[in-house]
């Protein structure tokens, strides 16, 4: 019979709302306080799923705008004209459907924050639109004629790296030196020192209290596994593989089989369809198994699987279309 790892009765500390106990995550806050002090723009970089958007939160309330409105966007997740009108704000009738006045996140945001999450995305048109927000600390909503002043501090986040946008061409190089004047690299989840363990255990005290199952120890082959896990999707991969286990396990034992099947040394299981013999060859031979290993892996969800391969909800769909997976 295996042995089990209980439920401990201490709780981890939390810095700033975000659970951990790793002297990494520590040394992370005490950079994110002392930026915190000043109005400069400030860069996080993180592996996806890391907690960028809790850390610019975090940032927020340690400054001196923290009485003032937070806002924030995930720029990969909206078409262009949507993503300026949530910005920008309109003014009816600027396009199709714009039947009333609408005021943007900048103007909701005034004194306070603006978070930008996958700043990378932004398109090009708009990110001009951006840097004059900056600059100038005005704009103009779409389809109106009178600027707006406002005075916002933006955080914005990538886990790609400006400098190479730029190089290629997909990013403003004027616009990248405006945000990058703090940068603060926030640690991936398998880096932090014991982060893995609490966060696993508060992840399970928060799903016990749901009431679907109650697990109060886990399998210390499972556990182990974990442990031993690089956890690419870090803490939200985290938290995804203990949803998955709630939902096909049952008992007050987490065990290994109901964790996703990389933990036991196994590939996710093909289909007929996907069966050959032979590697792929090609690029898009390549990319077309790394998406639907994506897919397997998130149960067919793509917007988790676009998380897990580092792009946006709308890139991954024009690649499933362009590669003819969307016939599967």
């Amino acid at each position: 019979m295996s042995r089990v790892r209980h439920m401990p009765d201490e709780r981890p500390g939390t810095l700033h709302g975000m659970v951990t106990v790793a002297p990494e995550m520590a040394h992370f806050f005490k950079l994110l306080e002392r930026a915190a002090r000043t109005n400069a723009t400030v860069l996080l970089r993180g592996e996806t799923g890391t907690g960028k958007e809790l850390a610019a939160h975090a940032l927020h309330r340690m400054s001196p705008r923290a009485n003032r409105p937070f806002r924030a966007i995930n720029c990969a997740t909206l078409t262009a004209e949507l993503l300026a009108s949530e910005l920008f704000g309109h003014v009816r009738g600027s396009f199709t459907g714009a039947v009333r006045d609408r005021t943007g996140l900048f103007q909701l945001a005034d004194q306070g924050t603006v978070f930008l999450d996958e700043v990378a995305e932004l398109p090009l048109d708009i990110q001009s639109r951006l840097l004059r927000v900056i600059q100038e600390r005005r704009f103009v909503p779409l389809g109106g004629t009178d600027p707006i002043s406002v005075d916002v501090r933006i955080v914005s986040a990538t886990h790609r790296a400006l400098r190479k946008e730029v190089e290629e061409r997909r990013f403003r190089e004027d616009l990248m030196y405006r945000l990058r004047v703090v940068v603060l690299y926030l640690p991936p989840l398998a880096e932090r020192t014991g982060d893995v363990e609490a966060l696993t255990w508060h992840f399970i005290r928060e799903l016990n209290r749901e009431g679907f199952r109650t697990i109060e120890s886990i399998d210390e082959d499972a556990f182990q596994a974990m442990l031993a896990h690089d956890w690419p999707g870090n803490v939200r991969e985290l938290r995804n593989n203990l949803e998955q286990a709630y939902a096909i396990g049952e008992g007050p034992v987490l065990k290994l089989d109901e964790l996703s099947p990389e933990f036991r040394g196994l590939e996710p299981p093909m289909d007929r369809h996907e069966r050959t013999s032979d590697a792929p060859t090609t690029t898009e031979d390549v990319e077309r198994a790394r998406i639907l290993e994506a897919l397997r892996a998130s149960g067919g969800r793509k917007g988790r699987a676009a998380e897990m391969l580092g792009m946006s909800r709308s890139t991954l769909w024009r690649k499933i279309e362009i590669l003819g997976l969307s016939r599967r």
